[in-house]
């Protein structure tokens, strides 16, 4: 009986496509914590004077930072998903065949509802990750246009301004607010539950599923 052996490299993840995963990564962290503290903002005592206190500036300040860095990532990964390599096209977000939705149940049935032995095994990103992804891209736009949305109301810049007509069209500021906030924990939930099945399939496949992020290259059977 022929034994598979994990002994031929194929180059997945550009580095275009690693670069946008990593800097996204630290926009999400730097965005949700600065957005949760502007959002329940803790009351903090000091003797100190008050123009040595601007911690909340600080903190706006870093939000907005990374939310501008997190768009035009966002805008660039748009633009990658039509000139990258396969791996990187919007055809493996978007399930439009047939064979797209059958590997979307095959995955579920092993990850999620465990009722297959054999596991699902794919080189790029299978169609439940990548359906996934492509959700998240949705809501990564949603929280841009909320978010420049509100700070049109504080800028004179022509970005935010682009989105003035946000906070009128969806009932005003407070309601915006809210939205925004609460697609905070979408994020929060989304990257739990994405750290643990990145560490799941790198322990069930074994074909190098954390380092491909880092240098590129996934490890395929050679019968």
């Amino acid at each position: 009986m022929a034994v598979a052996t994990l002994n031929r490299k194929i180059y997945v993840w550009q580095l275009a496509v690693r670069f946008y995963h990593w800097l996204n990564a630290a926009c999400i962290v730097t965005l949700a914590i600065t957005g949760y503290l502007i959002g329940n903002p803790p009351a903090i005592l000091s003797s100190s004077e008050a123009s040595f206190s601007y911690w909340f500036g600080t903190v706006r300040f870093l939000h907005f930072l990374a939310a501008f860095i997190f768009f035009f990532n966002f805008l660039f990964r748009i633009y990658w998903g039509f000139v990258g390599n396969r791996f990187a096209r919007w055809n493996n977000f978007i399930p439009l065949k047939k064979e797209q939705w059958r590997e979307i149940w095959q995955v579920l049935c092993f990850d999620i509802l465990q009722i297959c032995i054999k596991p699902f095994k794919s080189i790029g990103h299978n169609s439940l990750a990548g359906f996934t992804y492509f959700i998240t891209f949705l809501v990564f736009l949603f929280q841009a246009i909320t978010g420049f949305g509100m700070y049109s109301a504080m800028s004179d810049a022509w970005l935010p301004n682009l989105f003035s007509w946000v906070v009128p069209f969806l009932g005003g500021d407070f309601a915006v607010r809210q939205w925004h906030h609460l697609m905070l924990w979408f994020f929060i939930i989304f990257a739990m539950i994405h750290v643990y099945l990145v560490f799941y399939h790198d322990y069930v496949e074994g074909r190098g599923t954390i380092s491909s992020m880092a240098g590129g290259w996934k490890f395929i059977e050679r019968k």
